[in-house]
């Protein structure tokens, strides 16, 4: 008997690990599709006849359906279940991977992109509720790591080999490969994900639940998180998804397949980052220091990536016209692990409020990282065309630098 139920739970456990990586790997292809304008920005803009910082502002339409469409997904699945509302996304995300291949201009590029945000809104949150309603406290922190491990996978696929595809068969290639690995993802969910009855846990309506997860976000515990979260996830994603690419193009000299190689690196930092702050946080025990400490020397490694441009401070005392590619894929490296930290917020989140209101508190902290990710993109679009992509990297780090002042001040004992 003992024997027979061992096996079973060892049957369940294999078959929600297996559920858990089928999910996570919709959050990579989110991942995928939202970084794939750093290593074609240029050619989409040549091919759509507009300037690249106008495209690049114009691809935060992603990141602004993106975070409206957080909380009626997160009802989604309280209503009808993690499986059926992943393989609704999935289909949207096929469709929306298949018209910003098809774009032919500025505008039915937006439409794509708000597909896209639309269908990839949830793609994050289907494996944690998975993860969260199947799992121990501590078994839910360690998979949060590892699904935000899985999902930066993503990242690593749009560096190098993204690059070798838009070389050789253009930006939209791109798109096509993303349409096919929508089906692949959705097949998986269908053959691996449990169909669980729904579970009627808030029946108030879309409107008054994003209404509580404002008042949860503006509320006293909660402001300083929200407040690093707006700009955490915004630097990583902005400068990986975005500008790294132009960065390393344009400034240092570098080919699409050498600057992809160089987001490579700074991706498998981003997947080793998270599994590797979650064991110091257990190690070390002292979560807020941990936070406001990585985001800080983050904040410190994007401006010496600035300063060492043509001309700039740490070009200056090198002795040379611009620092070499070497030093930026060191600083890359870095600023991945640096900004790993960002689970942790989540964390931080369930410790402040009650069991009650933890899943809209967690949304709220969600929704900030991606709203804050839209508003970077779209503001960061606007310096750029002003001054600069060097200004654009010291206009991110002064941003980070704040967040962590307010996160410091809000969450500091006293308070």
């Amino acid at each position: 008997m003992t024997t027979a139920t061992t096996d079973d739970a060892g049957d369940s456990t294999r078959a929600l690990i297996f559920a858990l990586v089928a999910l996570a790997c919709g959050h990579m292809l989110s991942t995928l599709l939202r970084t794939i304008p750093a290593l074609s920005l240029d050619l989409m803009a040549a091919d759509f006849h507009v300037q690249p910082q106008a495209l690049a502002s114009l691809t935060s339409v992603y990141h602004f359906a993106f975070a409206a469409s957080q909380i009626p997904v997160g009802a989604a699945m309280d209503r009808f279940g993690v499986r059926p509302v992943s393989l609704s996304l999935l289909a949207g995300t096929v469709v929306g991977a298949i018209a910003s291949g098809f774009a032919t201009g500025p505008s039915s590029f937006a439409f794509g992109q708000l597909l896209l945000g639309i269908a990839t809104s949830g793609m994050l949150m289907c494996p944690m509720t998975l993860a969260a309603k199947q799992l121990s406290a501590a078994r839910f922190g360690l998979w949060s790591g590892a699904i935000l491990s899985i999902g930066n996978i993503g990242m690593l696929l749009s560096s190098s080999p993204l690059a070798f595809v838009v070389d050789h068969y253009g930006w939209r290639a791109g798109f096509w490969i993303a349409a096919a690995g929508g089906v692949v993802v959705a097949l998986a969910v269908l053959a691996l994900v449990p169909n669980q009855p729904a579970e009627h846990k808030d029946e108030a309506s879309p409107l008054s639940q994003m209404i509580e997860v404002l008042r949860l976000g503006l509320s006293r515990p909660l402001r300083g998180l929200i407040a690093l979260a707006l700009v955490s996830l915004a630097t990583s994603l902005v400068l990986r998804g975005l500008w790294g690419g132009p960065w390393l193009m344009q400034i240092k000299g570098l080919t699409r397949v050498e600057a992809g190689n160089q987001l490579g690196a700074y991706t498998l930092a981003m997947i080793a980052g998270p599994l590797l702050m979650g064991m110091i946080d257990r190690k070390v025990g002292r979560r807020r220091e941990l936070v406001a400490g990585t985001h800080t020397v983050a904040a410190l490694l994007v401006v010496l990536m600035a300063l060492g441009a043509p001309h700039y401070a740490v070009a200056w005392l090198f002795g040379v016209a611009v620092m070499p590619p070497q030093y930026d894929l060191v600083l890359f490296v870095l600023i991945g692990l640096a900004t790993s930290a960002q689970p942790l917020l989540f964390g931080m989140c369930r410790q402040l409020v009650d069991a009650q209101v933890a899943g809209k508190a967690l949304a709220a902290v969600n929704l900030a990282f991606f709203l804050g990710t839209a508003l970077m993109q779209s503001t960061t679009g606007a310096v750029a065309a002003f001054a600069g992509l060097p200004a654009v990297l010291l206009f991110m780090a002064a941003a980070l630098l704040v967040g962590v002042m307010v996160f410091l001040t809000c969450t500091s004992p006293r308070s």
